[in-house]
Formats: structure tokens, sequence, C-alpha cells
């Protein structure tokens, strides 16, 4: 009866232990900026703004701090990859002292029309325990990448440029003889 009392109690101190660690874990917060484009299209820019603070008593170390991004449209769900949407790939804290917040912006270009979410994640060395921070939904419009614009001057333009060209070397011949 006393072994099973012992272990009954040694099995509550460690889950009081643990629990005392995870309460000692990083929490993470995040918002867009305010400057973001009301409705973004693609090729804009978005800013999020996430804050790091270690609300517990134990100094972490070590923490890593990265952004992720995933598609979510309907049939297209799928991890994102940044490198594209030039945004920063990870922050690094040495040490996050008991109390102390880190603010860190994370630019992104938008690439591509569609419905997104956003996440901050964060681990330190000691736990290994991975933190996040609540989602942020956007969603990207599609801009026009080939505008008749631009291009029917240059599709029309470029023809007749060397068939004027060419009309001018004959031209130039015929008459030099």
């Amino acid at each position: 009866m006393k072994k099973i009392i012992v272990r009954l109690l040694l099995t509550l101190f460690i889950m009081g232990a643990g629990n005392a660690r995870a309460a000692d874990s990083l929490s993470i917060s995040l918002a867009p900026e305010q400057a973001n484009p009301p409705s973004p299209q693609m090729g804009d820019w978005l800013k999020f703004h996430s804050v790091i603070e270690n609300p517990g008593t134990q100094t972490a170390h070590g923490v890593v701090t990265w952004i992720s991004l995933v598609q979510v449209d309907p049939g297209h769900e799928q991890p994102v990859d940044l490198e594209d949407w030039s945004a920063h790939k990870a922050v690094t804290q040495a040490i996050l002292q008991p109390g102390q917040k880190v603010n860190v912006d994370w630019p992104m270009r938008l690439i591509q029309a569609g419905a997104y979410r956003v996440v901050i994640s964060a681990v330190d060395r000691e736990t290994g325990h991975v933190m996040t921070s609540p989602f942020v939904d956007f969603q990207v419009r599609r801009k026009p990448v080939v505008e008749s614009g631009r291009i029917l001057p240059v599709a029309f333009g470029v023809p007749v440029l060397v068939l004027g060209m060419i009309a001018w070397r004959r031209y130039r011949r015929s008459t030099a003889v």
C-alpha cells in the first residue's frame, strides 16, 4: 500500500513539475499591420507584427521564431514555400528573460491569389515544445499579370519596326546603284 501511495505522489509531483514548466512557456501574439491594404492583391506587400513574450519565471535560451503560411483554398490546401514570397525565414533570440518581450515584423510580398492563413511558431532550446500564435487569415485578389495596354504596343510595334528597317535597307540599296 505504501508503495502505491509513494508512486502516486511521485507521479503527481512529476506531472506538477511538468505543468509548472509548461506554464513558463512563451506567449506569442500576431496581428496584421494597420497600414496593410484593405483588400490586398498579387504584388502588394503585407506586414504582420508579432510579440514573443516570456511570461514565466525562468529564462528561455536559444529561442527560434519563424513564420508559416498555408494556402486554405478548398481543394488546394497546402503549405507555401516562403522563398518566393520574400518573407523572413526565422528570427533567433539567444536569451529571453522572464517578462521580456521581442517585437518582430514579418513583411511578405503576395505572389499568388487565394485564401491564406499565417501563424508564428517558436521553440526554445530547453523545453523543445513548439508554441504558436493565433492564426491570421487573409485573402489575396488576382491581379492581371498581362495588361493589354502594355502588350499591344509591343506586339504591333516590333513587327512594324522590323518591316520598316527592311524596307529602309532595300530603299538605300536601290538608290545606291
